[in-house]
């Protein structure tokens, strides 16, 4: 199969993040930093370096400001719900992923305000709509690195600077960026940026987390265990342990190390300009076929390696359903856990299908897609 589904989950990961999961398993996962064996500190070991490395791909200053969750979605929530309170105002974007719409959308049920700022046709923000919405209770900003419908990229770090300047808090998903674009937390004004491990930091599903701003205080969303303090019913304040409660996922732990070791071999600028080349040529390759609509922005600098498309008089889904079954090519259609997102680039209807790329894709396979999505058009095949 060609697997253009990457912005969902990266797919294949580099085989030594199936070998070191697999050595997990069967070699050292006891309970990390529960007991002093030399299994427990085996697993340890591997949860301690995968911090570490998080905190250097990120540019962190202490590996114990990166907290571990299962992913994405719930490192959203632990840091939404733990920095706003009831009459507080957050501010967000029309292209943001379910993962913020949703809790913000709940907490609206207990007296918090939100405004959506609009972005514009290709996704792209501007900056003083968030001036503009910036009120006497604000307290939060939350944006998305890059979407997950157009890949369009915010300007995150003007965005913090514009959180300094109000003495608001800012939380970054990077989701889309984190593992192929350079980020750093010590440059820009963010006091907690979400990541994932199944994504570009080639880690298996069920593994992610945040970094958090020294001195940000988030309240914790559950307590127990933590292999610290154990004589004390409260629950501990140091850092990671604070959000951290409960066994770890040791295995999805270090098979995300081994993916994050792969990324600093390989290098994180040679990632992403493989995966611009393969954006840049299906784009090229897209201009050339009729009754193919493109959505997102134009400049290759704008957007991570995501494009969304319709064919005219056909919907999203079936055209993804002919090329997973027609031509053996992963896509994913409809409207991606963003709504909002697809009704600011005007496909709210019928969404549209999902090209998204990873640095196995090669320019081969973009050729097998456009000579497919040639022949949908032509309706040859269906």
């Amino acid at each position: 199969m060609i697997y253009f589904d990457n912005a969902a989950t990266t797919y294949p990961k580099p085989e030594a993040v199936y070998r070191e999961m697999d050595k997990c398993m069967r070699e050292y996962c006891a309970n990390p930093g529960r007991s002093g064996h030399k299994l427990s500190m085996e697993a340890g070991r591997v949860v301690l370096e995968a911090r570490e490395l998080l905190a250097e791909l990120f540019h962190a200053k202490k590996s114990e400001n990166i907290v571990f969750c299962l992913n994405a979605t719930d490192a959203l929530n632990i840091a939404i719900k733990g920095l706003v309170e009831k009459g507080d105002h957050v501010i967000t974007t029309s292209m943001e992923h379910n993962s913020v719409l949703r809790p913000l959308k709940h907490l609206e049920n207990a007296g918090i305000e939100t405004t959506i700022v609009p972005c514009g046709k290709t996704g792209e923000l501007d900056l003083s709509h968030i001036e503009k919405a910036i009120r006497g209770n604000t307290r939060l900003i939350v944006t998305t690195h890059a979407s997950n419908v157009t890949g369009t990229i915010m300007p995150i770090k003007e965005i913090g600077e514009i959180a300094r300047r109000n003495s608001l808090k800012y939380i970054i998903d990077t989701a889309q960026t984190a593992g192929a674009y350079p980020i750093d937390v010590e440059e820009i004004n963010v006091d907690v940026l979400v990541f994932t491990g199944h994504k570009g930091l080639m880690g298996p599903q069920g593994v992610g987390g945040f970094y958090v701003k020294e001195g940000t205080a988030l309240r914790q969303m559950r307590e127990g265990g933590t292999g610290s303090m154990s004589e004390s019913l409260i629950h501990p304040e140091l850092l990671p342990d604070k959000y951290e409660s409960g066994t770890p996922n040791t295995p999805g732990i270090a098979g995300l190390a081994a993916g994050l070791r792969f990324i600093k071999e390989v290098g994180i600028d040679h990632i992403r300009m493989h995966e611009e080349r393969i954006t840049r040529y299906f784009l090229e390759q897209l201009s050339k076929i009729e009754d193919v609509i493109v959505y997102g922005p134009g400049p290759l600098e704008k957007r991570a390696p995501v494009v969304s498309l319709n064919i005219e008089n056909k919907t999203s889904s079936e055209v993804s359903f002919y090329l997973d079954n027609q031509f053996d090519i992963a896509t994913r259609p409809g409207l991606h856990c963003a709504p909002l997102a697809h009704n600011t680039i005007g496909t709210g209807v019928h969404g549209a299908v999902r090209f998204s790329f990873g640095y196995y894709n090669t320019e081969d396979e973009v050729d097998k897609a456009v000579k497919a999505l040639k022949s949908i058009v032509k309706e040859e095949c269906c």
